[in-house]
């Protein structure tokens, strides 16, 4: 059976396809990895803010191992993760989906492949103090 795929032709996704800034986004999947060195939990977000980017997603890795920890408690925290299930250290993936937060994320290149990095979160509520540029706030100059 012959399927035609458009865009199959085109080389990989290019490095400026991804994402940098920051974003308000909700957690659309969220899967464990165990690999010895490093587990890790791979995460799909939908981008909600800005308009212009609206129904982009992007993927990201939180870290598990002992000193990546900080960085997971972090993001369950601010994207408003159920404290009874983190005071008993358990993470539901299921609880996970649907959370939403401001997600601030960069690019790293190594070797020639692009790499999004989730660098900071912030609780959904803070959106409207972290979107707005500092030139349009009000008695503050660029």
């Amino acid at each position: 059976m012959k399927r035609q795929i458009p865009g199959l032709h085109h080389e990989g996704r290019s490095s400026d396809d991804i994402l940098e800034g920051i974003f308000l986004v909700r957690v659309d999947r969220a899967f464990y990895r165990w690999y010895p060195q490093r587990p890790f939990y791979l995460l799909q977000f939908a981008v909600i803010e800005p308009k212009e980017h609206q129904g982009h997603s992007l993927n990201g890795r939180l870290y598990c191992t002992p000193k990546a920890l900080w960085k997971l408690s972090w993001f369950l925290h601010d994207f408003g993760y159920d404290p009874d299930l983190m005071v008993r250290d358990e993470v539901d993936e299921r609880a996970v989906v649907g959370l939403r937060g401001v997600l601030r994320t960069s690019r790293t290149v190594l070797n020639g492949r692009s790499f999004l990095n989730l660098d900071g979160f912030a609780s959904a509520d803070d959106w409207d103090d972290v979107s707005v540029p500092c030139g349009d706030q009000p008695g503050v100059r660029p």
